[in-house]
């Protein structure tokens, strides 16, 4: 398919390429003049607005920072409204609030255009090797004519219900990930304290019930204090944002996840926003002085 595809960032650069590996033909739309290039010398085409790529394509992905970024894509000026049509279809694969995919869908339906929000899992590595888990809102039959399209950058594809379904099941992702590293922070520095190597104790519990595929990614970057951003702070700070925000508004609460957002703002407060999120441990270091490594 021709495909066009806007958000070249940490995860939208290698997604687009996957697509661009499976034989699709994209255009491309970025403020990073040096990521545009990147998929140009890789054999896309690109654009100088959102409306101009909606003029050359039937399908447009987006993969962008938040809820107002998509809403100016979508429907501002320039934007993807300018040239929808009935046909059209739009896959935000932004991380944004399931209000705001509500309000995007509506007004691009207006012109007969259909939107599914299909936010993603699984951060840089399994964006560059296409094992990203998508979970996707929309009409059904929309879904169904381009799942085929997200297999190609996913190891996981599924679809949970109406328009904002993708990103409230996003948002329940984004809670247990902060609690689960979070979590493995504690109990890295319960071990650093109490004199027991934390290497010995992640191997020693990682095949038992406490394991998880986020201890496996974030444990050894706390030991290696490699906190190289996969997902940066930031981004989980804005995701709890949209996170605690939809929990008043549907009458859930989130204790836990409303301190996991005070441990993210604290330690973004030192320094650590564009850190991965990893650097929670930075806040369990902190008031304990101590540092979790590989040796006691």
């Amino acid at each position: 398919m021709k495909i066009g595809f806007i958000g070249l960032g940490i995860m939208g650069r290698p997604m687009a390429k996957n697509l661009l590996k499976a034989g699709h033909k994209l255009i491309v739309l970025d403020m990073n003049k040096t990521a545009v290039e990147e998929l140009v010398a890789a054999g896309a085409g690109s654009a100088h607005t959102a409306a101009e790529i909606a003029s050359q394509t039937d399908l447009i992905i987006t993969m962008l920072p938040n809820s107002p970024h998509v809403k100016t894509v979508a429907l501002g000026e320039h934007g993807l409204i300018e040239s929808a049509a009935p046909g059209k279809v739009l896959i935000d694969m932004s991380s944004i609030s399931p209000g705001a995919s509500q309000e995007v869908a509506a007004g691009l339906a207006a012109k007969g255009m259909d939107m599914l929000d299909a936010p993603v899992s699984g951060g840089e590595p399994k964006a560059i090797d296409g094992t990203i888990a998508v979970m996707v809102g929309g009409k059904k039959e929309v879904f169904d004519k381009f799942k085929e399209i997200l297999d190609v950058m996913a190891g996981s594809v599924v679809y949970v219900g109406k328009i904002g379904a993708g990103n409230t099941t996003k948002l329940c992702n984004q809670v247990v990930v902060a609690l689960n590293i979070a979590a493995v922070s504690e109990a890295m520095i319960l071990a650093k304290k109490a004199g027991v190597d934390p290497e010995l104790v992640y191997q020693a519990i990682r095949g038992g019930l406490a394991g998880s595929t986020v201890m496996d990614a974030k444990a050894p970057m706390m030991m290696d204090r490699n906190f190289k951003p996969g997902f940066r702070i930031d981004l989980h700070i804005k995701d709890m944002a949209n996170a605690l925000e939809t929990s008043r508004a549907v009458g859930a609460p989130l204790p836990l996840a409303a301190q996991a957002m005070e441990i993210m703002q604290a330690i973004k407060q030192d320094g650590c926003g564009v850190e991965d999120h990893a650097s929670i441990v930075k806040f369990y270091e902190k008031i304990s002085n101590a540092e979790v490594t590989r040796k006691v």
